[in-house]
């Protein structure tokens, strides 16, 4: 008997299978300052004590993604150690806040398999959850993957498809206790834009640009303790069909966050992402910019000084933002376009700043 884990392949899944974790990770300091050396973040909220404690925090909570990753890693070995592509996110709910020196742990579901026409691979769907050292959830969310078959002629299973939510309900959208924008400091913050100044419709180029470093990359998937081998396994992605390592898509969801700061930069948390897309491939050296449209505003019940934006970020590779790209005139994806992110985020109201 193989002492080795070879991972899950597509065949291996059945709805209703829960798959619980290996490797509990507690996220030092350490963590967040060498997620901020990868990828430049400056939301205040995340980067000063003395700025979160003015927002009535105890101290900077983590970045919300470095805490999906982290989250997200846990699930790799499992899930998807024989992917081809990780395809989608939905009903992403960053449910409380971490901070360094808490532990996090993942199990997950399956609640979904769809076997694809090729007879080689296959679509598995996760509910994936993130608890604390106090087993509360801090993380919840569902993804899609695409797996290999270990055998082809593996009898395709009856085709389960989740029903997901378009949209998290912004009613739903979970507040960290005690958060407070009423004496909020726009200057130390980094922009002048508040709740009020956004509207329905509007379209903001981040103008940034960052290039994919293949270090860099690799040394972010390792620190969320992602295993899938399409991100490190040069000798095996030699004979794949692109000929080289995969970009982790997680990687491109925060290297967009962090461009988004140029236009967003009081959008100090991310509360939900409604659903996303990693809608082609990214390699090393390709440059990433990224643009973003309001879809919508909400109030929320449980901070009155702050209100929640629903954004749609694009992140394009090689292509400046200035012109939007999104479809193309016959209707198709732009190729450029790589990652199709719909969010909300927090931000405080003009109305109670001073």
């Amino acid at each position: 008997m193989s002492k080795t884990n070879p991972g899950n392949y597509f065949e291996d899944f059945r709805v209703g299978q829960v798959l619980n974790h290996a490797t509990p990770r507690t996220i030092t300091e350490g963590d967040v300052s060498l997620y901020t050396a990868l990828y430049g973040g400056r939301f205040a909220l995340q980067s000063a004590d003395s700025f979160a404690m003015e927002c009535g925090l105890d101290a900077a909570p983590i970045d919300d993604l470095l805490v999906f990753h982290i989250v997200f890693g846990k699930t790799v070995p499992d899930v998807s150690l024989n992917a081809v592509a990780n395809l989608g996110y939905a009903d992403v709910q960053f449910k409380a806040p971490v901070f360094p020196g808490d532990t996090v742990q993942t199990s997950s579901e399956v609640i979904g398999l769809k076997e694809n026409s090729n007879g080689k691979t296959g679509v598995v769907y996760v509910r994936s959850t993130g608890t604390n050292q106090m087993g509360a959830t801090v993380l919840d969310y569902v993804r899609w993957v695409m797996v290999r078959k270990k055998d082809e002629s593996a009898a395709a299973p009856e085709a389960v498809v989740p029903d997901l939510p378009e949209r998290v309900d912004p009613a739903l959208l979970s507040i960290p206790g005690g958060l407070d924008f009423s004496g909020y400091d726009a200057t130390l913050a980094g922009s002048p834009h508040f709740f009020e100044d956004y509207e329905v419709g509007e379209k903001i180029d981040h103008v940034d640009g960052m290039t994919i470093e293949e270090a860099e990359h690799m040394m972010a998937t390792r620190l969320y303790q992602n295993t899938a081998k399409v991100h490190f396994n040069q000798h095996q992605m030699q004979n794949d069909r692109f000929g080289r390592r995969l970009i982790y898509g997680g990687h491109i969801i925060s290297m967009a966050r962090a461009l988004s700061f140029n236009g967003l930069g009081n959008a100090q948390l991310v509360a939900a992402i409604n659903g996303g897309s990693h809608t082609a491939p990214t390699f090393a050296g390709h440059t990433i910019y990224a643009w973003s449209e309001v879809l919508e505003k909400a109030e929320l019940s449980d901070c009155q000084t702050a209100g929640a934006l629903r954004i749609r970020t694009l992140a394009a590779k090689d292509t400046p933002c200035e012109g939007f790209p999104d479809k193309t005139a016959d209707g198709k994806r732009d190729p450029a376009v790589v990652l199709d992110l719909d969010y909300w985020v927090v931000l405080p109201k003009k109305t109670i700043s001073v």
